[in-house]
């Protein structure tokens, strides 16, 4: 899976949805509601560096497959919306199937 952009994406994708989720749903409660703001601190930069390595590869797909650009805003708008990226992952996997025929 990590040998093709697509598949580098769909795996860097997954983990950073995770960690946009864990953000909203674990940190910011535990920020706001007991106290604790060191979870958005540390989840948030944790967050921060896999948001930009899903940058990156969306604009390494991008460049390297010709990713048209709907596809391309799609994938940079999906990473704003809990569970976007795991709704772009559908997208990915069919291009991925593409690319094996």
């Amino acid at each position: 899976m990590l040998r093709t952009p697509i598949g580098r994406l769909r795996v860097i994708a997954f983990i950073e949805g995770i960690s946009f989720l864990l953000l909203l749903g674990v940190a910011m409660p535990l920020k706001y509601f007991a106290g604790m703001p060191a979870a958005v601190k540390t989840a948030g930069w944790i967050h921060g560096i896999l948001f930009v390595l899903y940058l990156l590869a969306v604009a390494e797909v991008t460049i390297r497959r010709r990713l048209s650009f709907a596809l391309a805003l799609g994938a940079l708008v999906a990473s704003l919306v809990p569970f976007g990226t795991f709704v772009l992952d559908a997208r990915l996997r069919r291009e991925e199937r593409a690319d094996r025929r």
